[in-house]
């Protein structure tokens, strides 16, 4: 019986294969809609995971103050107010599992006749255990390294790219301000930060040895920065407040006098960033979503008009014997035929252009699973849906009215 009706339905479309088609159209243009915007969406999400896991976790950045001059005051970071002591004192608090005090700056790098400028980052050998930056090569400078500011460095592939080439880095000599360096490991690729900018464009050194020898340093001991690495995502917020208070102690800072530091929650922001992508990722779906309710009204129109030109067939269908759920049936059996069939053709469509969008632009897309069967279903119901009115309306035919029709 079923499969009878089933395929009634399908020489009814045959026989209006434009109609069909045309009707067919608009639910291909809105699940592939869907199933484009969704890729694009979880694309982005996992991008940033993926910055966001490249920058370590439960982090806190204390930067040092402002200063003014003149009137005009700059920005933070821009005064030594920090120093290697306060990032040994945070160490000490409740809930810090690591601390890195941080120098930074710009220089030439020169490795046989091939030259690159980076970032110069001194630091201490726990700045890999705050950023969760393994090696692929080599080893990490020691605390024996930063107390004799040995000339040792480890490098971002972005470096190694650029000057070494095919060339094996590890144990070469490379110059810094007309200084050799010896490459001791070279970093695992990271990738682009939050903000944009390729951190694998870096080389590494101990505290000591960039202040000494290539970044210079007006007040002994300072750094521009710390990195500070709570135990657990829970101990966050005590922990801040811990750092304050601890800053403002050693810093002699009144009540009411402006702080000379600024400790930002780098977590925060980053969560800022995802909640922010996921919101785009659901209105990008929501706007997609809009051509599905389209291709079911589409739907819904030429069943109308399908029902309209068959009344009599309708009629004789009543006449000899069909009952009022056997018409419902076979009309919403086309509706559901139409949906089903523009659907498949719809993820076809949708993955393709997805794939497209990757090859062309470079762009993260993802194809989840979820999301095509999210599709499926939320088109297979509107198809469903909007061809129920018209089907309805064909079942409650009077058969002698129907048969009358002309």
């Amino acid at each position: 019986m079923f499969s009878a009706m089933l395929g009634e339905a399908w020489r009814a479309m045959g026989a209006n294969r434009m109609r069909t088609f045309l009707t067919m159209l608009g639910m291909v243009i809105g699940v592939g809609s869907v199933v484009l915007m969704m890729a694009v969406g979880q694309g982005a999400q996992e991008s940033v995971k993926q910055s966001i896991n490249a920058m370590g976790s439960n982090l806190f950045i204390v930067l040092s103050g402002s200063s003014t001059s003149g009137g005009a005051r700059s920005g933070s970071g821009n005064t030594s107010t920090l120093t290697v002591a306060d990032a040994n004192a945070i160490a000490e608090l409740d809930g810090v599992s690591n601390v890195a005090p941080i120098s930074m700056g710009n220089a030439q790098v020169v490795y046989g006749n091939t030259n690159w400028s980076t970032s110069i980052i001194g630091t201490t050998p726990s700045y890999l255990d705050v950023r969760v930056w393994e090696l692929a090569d080599g080893y990490v400078f020691s605390e024996s390294d930063m107390r004799s500011a040995t000339r040792v460095a480890l490098v971002g592939k972005t470096v190694v790219d650029n000057i070494f080439g095919d060339t094996d880095p590890i144990g070469k000599t490379i110059r810094i301000k007309q200084n050799p360096f010896v490459v001791l490991g070279v970093l695992k690729r990271k990738g682009q930060s939050l903000d944009g900018r390729d951190q694998d464009d870096t080389i590494i050194m101990p505290l000591t040895t960039a202040q000494r020898k290539i970044l210079g340093n007006q007040f002994s001991g300072s750094v521009r920065q710390v990195m500070v690495q709570a135990n657990t995502p829970e101990l966050m917020p005590s922990v801040e407040q811990s750092i304050n208070a601890l800053l403002k102690q050693r810093h002699n800072i009144r009540e009411g006098v402006d702080n000379d530091f600024n400790v930002r929650n780098l977590t925060a922001v980053a969560n800022s960033a995802a909640e922010t992508t996921r919101t785009m990722s659901l209105l990008l779906g929501a706007i997609a979503s809009v051509s599905l309710l389209v291709g079911g009204i589409g739907i819904m129109n030429i069943m109308l008009v399908s029902v309209t030109e068959r009344t009599r067939e309708v009629g004789i269908r009543m006449a000899i014997g069909a009952r009022e759920r056997d018409i419902l049936l076979q009309f919403l059996l086309e509706a559901i035929v139409i949906s089903v069939i523009g659907c498949l053709i719809g993820l076809v469509l949708g993955i393709s252009s997805a794939v497209l969008v990757n090859t062309i632009t470079q762009a993260a897309v993802v194809i989840s699973g979820y999301s095509v069967m999210i599709a499926f279903a939320v088109a297979a119901s509107v198809g469903i849906f909007f061809g129920y009115y018209p089907a309805r309306k064909a079942a409650r035919m009077n058969p002698i009215e129907a048969l009358r029709f002309q």
